[in-house]
């Protein structure tokens, strides 16, 4: 049974993101698991999860553009700002029409500044901001880009909820989104709905529930994606033997220039490195033992 590749998770509302990744490490038996991208525990949908070897390659999958479906509940407001804090704040909701909230939500796309809510697993100092957030601190938090490609919201019938789309960069805090789109409608808000439903070019039909994954474990066909399937946003190259040998020692080899880093794949098709290229010259960057790719399914 192999133990490296990439597996796709749709994850229901309740655990955390690490606790499907124990789940998996347990079904396994497999240390080495990681995810992309973390899902808080009231949002569902697509996780990314590595395995084995797989994990050194978890960076390649996060830098992706990610969509998201969900509701924001206008009114209330909450320390987290979504639907497991506690109330912090009531404000009446205005009379609401869906140009109105077109025109908010419009401008709130494009290059933006972000600030991590306090309650998040963001480090700040060297500790995650929801551990200070419990001890009853709050700290300055840098913002940061993110990039919102599209915010559309649609009425429910409740004037206090509204349903929306978001296709966003990675990195981006929905349920800040939400509430600062509150806030332009002048009101307070919270993200009581969240579901990723992709995450670059992987959708969340193509994902198994934890439990369907553990019965197809127990059934002896865990269909794991091969380890290559992590860098498929990478451009990608394909080395001789030769070639193949000199990057795995660690040398720089020649070959057409490329920008950036790109996937180098054998003869074979199998993911051998990630490796950047430099006028002409690939210098080897992750270098995956020989059969890490996972591909004997």
């Amino acid at each position: 049974m192999t133990t490296s590749g990439l597996l796709l998770i749709d994850k229901a509302s309740g655990p955390t993101s690490h606790d499907v990744v124990a789940r998996v490490r347990r079904a396994l038996t497999e240390r080495r698991v990681g995810h992309a991208g973390t899902l808080d525990p009231m949002a569902t949908g697509l996780l990314l999860i590595a395995v084995g070897p797989a994990t050194r390659l978890l960076r390649f999958a996060q830098v992706t553009t990610k969509r998201y479906s969900g509701e924001v509940t206008l009114g209330v407001a909450t320390d987290s700002l979504d639907a497991d804090g506690a109330v912090v704040k009531t404000a009446p909701v205005p009379a609401l029409d869906a140009p109105t909230v077109a025109d908010a939500a419009a401008g709130l796309t494009g290059t933006i500044l972000q600030r991590a809510p306090m309650v998040s697993a963001r480090r700040v100092g060297g500790e995650r901001l929801h551990v200070l957030a419990r001890r009853g601190l709050e700290v300055e938090r840098p913002a940061r880009e993110v990039v919102i490609e599209s915010f559309e919201l649609e009425p429910t019938g409740d004037p206090a909820r509204w349903r929306f789309t978001v296709t966003c960069s990675t990195g981006t805090y929905v349920r800040v989104l939400v509430a600062e789109l509150a806030e332009r409608l002048g009101t307070v808000g919270h993200l009581s709905v969240l579901r990723r439903e992709a995450s670059g070019a992987r959708r969340v039909d193509e994902a198994r529930t934890i439990e369907a994954f553990e019965a197809d474990v127990a059934a002896g066909r865990p269909g794991l994606e091969p380890t290559s399937a992590l860098v498929a946003s990478l451009e990608r190259v394909v080395f001789d033997e030769e070639g193949v040998r000199r990057l795995r020692q660690g040398q720089r080899v020649p070959g057409e220039a490329r920008t950036g880093e790109v996937a180098v794949l054998d003869g074979a098709g199998e993911l051998v490195a990630v490796a950047e290229c430099v006028e002409g010259l690939y210098r080897p960057v992750v270098v995956l033992a020989t059969g890490a790719d996972g591909r004997d399914g």
